[in-house]
C-alpha cells in the first residue's frame, strides 16, 4: 500500500521558477534512463539527439484560457476571486471561489468589469456560476480574465505571461493550466526533430485547476481523481499504430498526454475517445501506449509526481529529484524538465 507521504520531498524555495527563461529551449533537461542507468545533465535544445528516426512525439494542443476573474458580492461588497475549473456550457461554469465567507446559492456577484453573475449551485469543492442571458462565459473570460499563473508563482501576472504560459502549438481553448512540458518547445526545435525524422501527433486534454490540488487522502487508493476532458481522435490512434509498425517509440510531452493516451487504451487497445477521464495513474499501473515521457518537476504529494513515479519507478524518481535539487534545477511550471523511459523498457 502506498501513501501520499511516499511522494514528498524537500525543495528549497529559491528553486521554484518564478519566470520563464528568455528562450524556451534553453531549459535544462535531466536524462533519466530506466533502472540504474547514469543520470545525465543536458539541455532541452538537444532533445533531438535523444530521440530516434521513427519515434512519435505526442503533444497536447490545449490552450489556456484567461481563467481567473475578480469581483465582489453585489449586495455586501465582499471581494471574491473566481478560478475556472471548466466550462459547463455557453453560460455556466464550474469554478473555485475564494471569499471571506462562502456565498450561498442565489448570491449575486459582480466582476470588476461590471458583469453580473449568479451562484447557481455547488459541486463538491466547486461552485456553479451562471451568466445573464445574452452573455457567454468564455467571452467574459477573454474580456476580463487574467492568465491563471499557478499559486507558487508569487508575483503579479505580466503581459509576457499571456504568451509564455502557452505552448507554441496551443490551438483548442479550454485549459486553466498549461501543459508545462510543452513550454520548452520552439519552432527551431521542431525543425530539428523533423530533420531527425521524428514524427508528430496531437491530442487534447484540457487541464483543470485540480492539477494543483494536493492529495487529501493519506492512502493513494482512497484518493478521488479530478475529471479532465480529453480528445483522442482517429488520426492519433493511427499515428501510434504506424509508429509501432516501424519500431518507433511513443514519446509523451507531459503527464497530460500520458493520461489521455492511457485513458483511451483502458479497454485493452488504443481507441478514439472524447469526454472526461478520471484515471488516476499510480504505482502498479501497466502502461500500454507510452514508452518515454518528457515532464517538468512536480509538486510534492501531487498526483503528477505519483504518475511519473509509476512510469519510471518510485525510487528512480526519488533519486532524480534529489539530483535535481543538488544540481540546482528550476522546478515547476516555468522550470526545467526530465526525459524518462518507462521502467518496462527491456
Amino acid at each position: 500500500m502506498k501513501y501520499s507521504a511516499d511522494f514528498d520531498y524537500n525543495l528549497p524555495e529559491e528553486l521554484i521558477a518564478q519566470s520563464p527563461l528568455a528562450e524556451r529551449a534553453d531549459s535544462r533537461l535531466l536524462i533519466v534512463p530506466p533502472r540504474n542507468g547514469v543520470l545525465i545533465d543536458s539541455t532541452f535544445s538537444g532533445l533531438a539527439d535523444r530521440l530516434l528516426p521513427g519515434d512519435l512525439l505526442v503533444v497536447n494542443e490545449t490552450r489556456v484560457l484567461p481563467a481567473r476573474l475578480y469581483g465582489h458580492k453585489s449586495h455586501t461588497g465582499g471581494k471574491v476571486e473566481l478560478m475556472l475549473e471548466r466550462l459547463l456550457d455557453e453560460r455556466t461554469a464550474l469554478v473555485q471561489l475564494r471569499a471571506s465567507k462562502s456565498p450561498g446559492v442565489g448570491t449575486e456577484l459582480t466582476t470588476t468589469g461590471g458583469t453580473p453573475l449568479r451562484v447557481l449551485g455547488r459541486d463538491g469543492m466547486f461552485f456553479v456560476i451562471g451568466c445573464n442571458p445574452g452573455e457567454q462565459f468564455e467571452e467574459l473570460l477573454h474580456r476580463e480574465g487574467e492568465t491563471p499563473l499557478p499559486p507558487y508563482i508569487e508575483r503579479p501576472v505580466e503581459r509576457a505571461d499571456d504568451d509564455r504560459y502557452q505552448t507554441v502549438y496551443a490551438r483548442h481553448p479550454g485549459a486553466v493550466a498549461a501543459p508545462t512540458a510543452g513550454l520548452h518547445f520552439d519552432e527551431r526545435l521542431f525543425e530539428n526533430l523533423a530533420a531527425k525524422e521524428v514524427r508528430l501527433a496531437k491530442l487534447t486534454l484540457h487541464v483543470g485547476s485540480g492539477t494543483f490540488s494536493p492529495m487529501k487522502s493519506e492512502v493513494l487508493d482512497q484518493h478521488e481523481m479530478h475529471a479532465e476532458e480529453i480528445v483522442v481522435d482517429e488520426d492519433m490512434v493511427e499515428a501510434v499504430r504506424q509508429a509501432r509498425d516501424r519500431g518507433g517509440r511513443v514519446v509523451a510531452v507531459g503527464t497530460t498526454v500520458v493520461r489521455a493516451l492511457e485513458s483511451a487504451a483502458q479497454h485493452g487497445v488504443l481507441a478514439p475517445m472524447q469526454g472526461p477521464t478520471k484515471l488516476f495513474i499510480r504505482p502498479g499501473f501497466r502502461f500500454s501506449v507510452v514508452d518515454m515521457l518528457i515532464t517538468n518537476f512536480h509538486l510534492p504529494r501531487s498526483t503528477l509526481i505519483v504518475l511519473v513515479s509509476a512510469f519510471a519507478g518510485v525510487e528512480r524518481i526519488r533519486e532524480a529529484y534529489q539530483h535535481a535539487v543538488d544540481h540546482r534545477y528550476r522546478f515547476f511550471s516555468y522550470g526545467d524538465a526530465m526525459l524518462l523511459e518507462s521502467r518496462n523498457v527491456p
